[in-house]
């Protein structure tokens, strides 16, 4: 978001674009209701009616750090029977639920909770983190663990790499095609702005740890190495042949409906 935050582009693109932050899963929800045009979306929530967005994406190679699932001693990923989920993204829920089906053959069930590890845990063999949550657990998992006793801390990107060989992709820009018009842009201006904001975010990001870091309490370090390191920003072939296998994955073990083919602007 760079350049719509920053000089000297952002009061140019305030002619096209008029911004609203909220959550991934609810940008999803005001998208396929109509009251957006454009969103940076879960690929849990891409339906037909929606059209990806080429050139960025929000993913990992490897570890992505922000995505943790923590089992709780004495279980293993094998015996988990319950896990609770926070539920700001709906893909890496989903990422979860594909990883007991499809890869370990269980069915643990699933409650939503809020992102607070001790209580998570307290009340279930796991706990689903994402974002914040999961970076600043990942900062206080000596307290954690005194807390609620030994448990194995497992990355979703890490675990979904290890066993399709693909990255992991937890959201994409996606737009309702028929907005372009009232808009006044054209899909290449669209694509334009979005992938220049990207790579003049990828220069700046020493000022984006500045700006980050007073807010969330995560050192300076970890944020430099999580947006330079552990995410990828492109959407490469290999990262739409993950959204093809993830919803193929989702609809066959019934996480998801059924994405046949993924539209693209």
């Amino acid at each position: 978001m760079w350049d719509f935050e920053h000089p000297p582009l952002a009061a140019a693109l305030a002619e096209h674009y008029q911004l609203h932050y909220t959550l991934p899963a609810l940008c999803a929800d005001e998208l396929l209701a109509g009251r957006a045009d454009l969103g940076l979306i879960p690929i849990a929530s891409l339906t037909p009616e929606l059209a990806i967005v080429p050139g960025c994406a929000i993913a990992s190679l490897d570890r992505v750090r922000s995505i943790q699932l923590i089992v709780k001693h004495p279980h293993t990923l094998e015996t988990v029977r319950t896990v609770a989920a926070d539920n700001a993204s709906r893909s890496s829920r989903a990422y979860a639920e594909i990883l007991f089906r499809n890869f370990l053959h269980t069915e643990p069930s699933f409650v939503t909770a809020p992102a607070d590890p001790v209580t998570m845990l307290r009340h279930a063999d796991a706990a689903l983190l994402i974002g914040d949550p999961a970076l600043l657990a990942l900062e206080a998992r000596q307290q954690i663990e005194e807390a609620v006793g030994p448990c194995q801390w497992f990355d979703l990107a890490y675990e979904w790499r290890t066993r399709t060989g693909l990255p992991w992709v937890a959201a994409v820009w996606a737009v309702r095609p028929e907005s372009l018009a009232k808009s006044h842009l054209t899909s290449d201006q669209l694509i334009s702005h979005l992938t220049a904001s990207r790579d003049h975010g990828l220069a700046h990001i020493d000022d984006l740890v500045r700006e980050w870091a007073p807010r969330i309490g995560i050192p300076p370090v970890t944020i430099q190495h999580y947006l330079s390191v552990n995410i990828h920003y492109t959407l490469t072939p290999e990262c739409i042949c993950t959204i093809e296998l993830f919803r193929r994955y989702a609809a066959e073990s019934g996480v998801l409906p059924s994405l046949p083919d993924l539209r693209f602007l």
